[in-house]
C-alpha cells in the first residue's frame, strides 16, 4: 500500500529531458507549477481536469502536496515561465 508520501514522491518526476527538467505529474509532459498556476489563479479543480483530461484528481491532490512541501521551486518555475525569454511582460 503506497502512503501519501510514497505517491508524492512516485508520481512526481523530474527528468531534465522533459520540461526543461521540471517536476512533472507521472510520466507526463505537464508541469507541476501549470497545475498549480491555475489552481493559485482562481481556477477550481473541475476546471482544470477539463483543461488537462488525461489527470485524475488523485494527481491534482499529488501536486498540490508536492507545491506544499516546495513552493519556492514552484513558484519560482511559474515566475520564470511568465517572465519568458524576454523578461516580465507589463
Amino acid at each position: 500500500m503506497q502512503t501519501d508520501s510514497t505517491k508524492s514522491t512516485s508520481w512526481i518526476s523530474k527528468n531534465p529531458g522533459r520540461c526543461g527538467g521540471d517536476a512533472c505529474i507521472r510520466d507526463r509532459r505537464i508541469p507541476v507549477w501549470g497545475v498549480i498556476n491555475y489552481r493559485l489563479l482562481g481556477r477550481g479543480w473541475g476546471d482544470i481536469l477539463k483543461a488537462y483530461p488525461v489527470l485524475t484528481e488523485a494527481d491534482l491532490e499529488v501536486a498540490w502536496d508536492y507545491y506544499q512541501k516546495n513552493k519556492e521551486e514552484i513558484e519560482r518555475a511559474i515566475r520564470e515561465n511568465e517572465e519568458g525569454e524576454e523578461g516580465m511582460v507589463e
